[in-house]
């Protein structure tokens, strides 16, 4: 966890770019990435240098030549503030674009770096906060660009906007990730969903990760993210890098498009916040998803897409919009009944509206789902979020300590007062002990399950509120005479009291 201190640091350079004439959130992480790029090759370099001296053998496969030694991070902070901004500008970025002795995704992503930071204070506050990180702890730098990333306050374009990460968690928790497990996000962002799936894996699988081969796998080929915004596919591998994996599959791909239709029974989970009411060209949207549900609709796609990535046995947990629920169109029907009839439907969790404020106000719900092709849906579990630990204003204030806040890992527990300010861990707990305990509890309550054939005989229709059972507690009221009777006795003090006053008045 990054220290006040930091965060403060953090703080004061945002205002000092903004203050730069460079106020788009996004742009700001972007030159805080390529920045931070270009220590990390530094830093590569290096150990390969300690490894050369230690061996006695040339340098194996530098980044730097002997004429670029001067573009290396470790040699133009020590420059005046203005041969710094002219080294940077003017070596440093052109020789980006020629890069490609890394051979990684982020020199792939790096190629089309923009520099535009135009005053050399600036580009001296940047590199001095940069330069105090500890690269080699992990936690920090992750979190320190987590801590950025929750700075982008903007509303996204075409239905984009950031997961909180308390969502993510949650549903990366639910999921719960195997080391063997190949997963993707087809809609990546910044890589939220990934970035989590990588910190659980290493937390709850330490040890099978001491595996070469598996250490490999988690490196290389274990996440994969697609996305056609180049800014956040930059973000997205840095965001990665910066957690610990090397290497992940993060690329450009328009992932509903014709072009992407290759992929079939690919990935044993996917997991995603895929843009809801996104601008659509018809023509070039993959005619195999077109087949299964003839939409515009960009979440229906996306839905049908799932399916056809996921191996068979892989699961999903993907983030919808409420209508995709009780949507009345022939598509929306035809995918709800796939889902539940062709594969397995596990669960419905739906969401409190202000999830997404102050980006977006929308209802939505978490579809959990493994393809089968074969069906497998027995009941589906439902459950209500009314609360998820931060005010559901525009504000989004936390409503609890930050310990509190989230689906909590461990042996932690809410009071019932707290329960009703953060639902995240009672949902947790309670998924686990879906097929237990959780099958009988009564449809009052704030989950339930509900079987397949009801779902069916309602058309399929996955709104928790028609499934709901809502007791209305008797109030009983005193007779119309009864209330009568008593005002006019009132009526008749009244009169006694006022009588007795004009007495005492003569």
């Amino acid at each position: 966890m990054i220290t006040g201190e930091l965060k403060s640091k953090i703080d004061r350079l945002w205002d000092a770019f903004w203050s730069g004439g460079i106020s788009n959130p996004l742009e700001v992480i972007e030159q805080i990435t390529y920045l931070m790029f270009i220590r990390r090759l530094d830093i590569l370099e290096q150990a390969k240098e300690n490894k050369a001296n230690r061996t006695g053998r040339p340098v194996e496969n530098p980044i730097y030549a002997d004429d670029t030694q001067v573009l290396r991070w470790s040699a133009f902070i020590n420059e005046s503030p203005e041969n710094m901004l002219t080294r940077v500008r003017d070596g440093v970025f052109p020789w980006l674009s020629t890069l490609g002795g890394e051979g990684s995704t982020y020199a792939h992503h790096m190629k089309d770096a923009r520099f535009t930071i135009t005053t050399s204070n600036l580009l001296t506050k940047a590199v001095d906060m940069i330069n105090g990180i500890d690269m080699g702890d992990r936690d920090t730098k992750g979190d320190l660009y987590e801590y950025m990333l929750g700075k982008i306050a903007t509303a996204g374009q075409n239905g984009q906007f950031r997961t909180p990460r308390h969502i993510i968690q949650l549903m990366v928790e639910m999921m719960a990730p195997q080391p063997g497990d190949e997963i993707c996000d087809p809609a990546c962002g910044t890589a939220g969903f990934l970035v989590a799936s990588a910190e659980y894996v290493e937390r709850t699988h330490r040890e099978a990760l001491y595996e070469p081969a598996q250490r490999q796998h988690f490196n290389e080929s274990m996440f994969h993210g697609f996305d056609f915004d180049s800014t956040m596919l930059r973000i997205g591998s840095m965001n990665m890098l910066l957690h610990s994996v090397e290497n992940p599959d993060i690329r450009y791909r328009d992932s509903l498009a014709q072009s992407a239709a290759g992929e079939v029974d690919r990935y044993s989970l996917i997991l995603a916040n895929p843009p809801f009411a996104g601008s659509l060209d018809y023509d070039a949207t993959a005619s195999d998803l077109q087949k299964v549900v003839k939409t515009k609709k960009t979440e229906l796609l996306f839905l049908a897409l799932f399916l056809r990535l996921l191996k068979p046995g892989g699961r999903a947990a993907v983030i919808v919009p409420d209508g995709v629920l009780f949507g009345s169109s022939k598509a929306h029907k035809e995918l709800r009944k796939i889902l539940v009839d062709d594969h397995k439907l596990d669960a419905v969790v739906k969401l409190p509206s202000g999830v997404f404020k102050p980006y977006a106000g929308v209802s939505t719900a978490i579809l959990f789902f493994t393809k089968t092709n074969s069906g497998g849906t027995d009941n589906v579990w439902f459950y209500e979020v009314t609360a998820d630990g931060w005010s559901l204003d525009d504000r989004r204030n936390p409503l609890l300590p930050e310990d509190k806040i989230g689906p909590l890992i461990g042996d932690a527990t809410l009071s019932d007062e707290e329960h009703n300010k953060n639902n995240l861990p009672d949902v947790l707990s309670r998924w686990r002990r879906r097929n237990g305990s959780e099958q009988e509890r009564p449809r009052t309550e704030q989950s339930f399950s509900v079987s397949k054939e009801e779902i069916s005989a309602q058309n399929y229709d996955l709104s928790l509120n028609r499934y709901k059972e809502i007791t209305h507690e008797e109030i009983a009221h005193r007779e119309p005479s009864e209330i009568m009777d008593e005002l006019e006795r009132i009526e008749a003090d009244i009169q006694q009291g006022m009588s007795e006053l004009k007495g005492m008045l003569r």
